[in-house]
């Protein structure tokens, strides 16, 4: 099977070695947001050459895959001299497995189910100590200022409280200023791949996200109806 380039970005590129669509979906939709470039191999074969034969920042590596398994891919990686920084991606729970897969050579290893919040702050630790990825922990938008390092958040100086779910919302919009995002794409990158529940969920925190930084109207989070949610600075106003 073939590999595929999934987009145009011009950031880190990321080899994504995974077999299952869902995960497949969620990864090259969600990395493509951050402006990675990401480059998906559905087998371990697959993977293992085009590791060998084209340069990447970083590997995402699934454990269970067909023709090849994870231990095998990142084994013979590191035989052949490659030191790409390495994720493992896996179900088992095992201590085993997690030694196992640092022992020959990943860098990281995560568990599904897994958030993309969590992937992501991987992938950037990673890539700083490559020197490839300079990352911005202070956002502002108007007024608002968010601080990722420390889940801070103030609006005209005044300190706002936030739940995870309603910090993560914000500090992906501030990121992503103008961009819209749909239900479905805030409940794969806040909730998760896996999440089974309503997507009436995003409208309620959103909700209570505008309550919280004083959001008045004419918004900062604004509704594109029919299509999703996307924050608009002041002066676009």
């Amino acid at each position: 099977m073939n590999a595929k380039d999934v987009n145009p970005a011009t950031g880190p590129r990321i080899l994504v070695i995974e077999d299952e669509p869902t995960i497949i979906e969620f990864l090259r939709t969600g990395l493509g947001y951050e402006g990675y470039q990401v480059t998906i191999a559905p087998d371990g074969r697959t993977g293992f050459d085009l590791a060998g034969h084209q340069s990447f920042d970083l590997i995402i590596l699934d454990l269970m895959l067909p023709d090849m398994d994870g231990f095998d891919v990142c084994r013979k990686l590191r035989e052949r001299g490659n030191e790409t920084p390495i994720i493992m991606l896996t179900a088992r729970q095992e201590v085993a497995d997690r030694v196992t897969g640092l022992n020959l050579g990943a860098d990281d290893y995560i568990t599904k189910p897994f958030s993309f919040d969590e992937l992501v702050a991987r992938i950037r630790a990673l890539l700083r100590r490559q020197g490839k990825h300079p990352e911005q922990s202070i956002l502002s938008v108007g007024d608002m200022v968010l601080n990722a390092e420390t889940h801070e958040v103030s609006r005209a100086g005044e300190p706002i409280t936030l739940t995870p779910t309603e910090f993560a919302l914000l500090e992906l919009f501030m990121r992503h200023p103008r961009r819209v995002f749909t239900r479905e794409t805030l409940l794969n990158r806040v909730w998760g791949y896996d999440y089974a529940g309503d997507a009436n969920v995003v409208d309620v925190h959103i909700s209570h996200l505008r309550e919280k930084i004083r959001d008045k109207p004419p918004r900062l989070i604004q509704t594109i109806y029919g299509v999703g949610y996307a924050l608009h600075p002041e002066d676009d106003a």
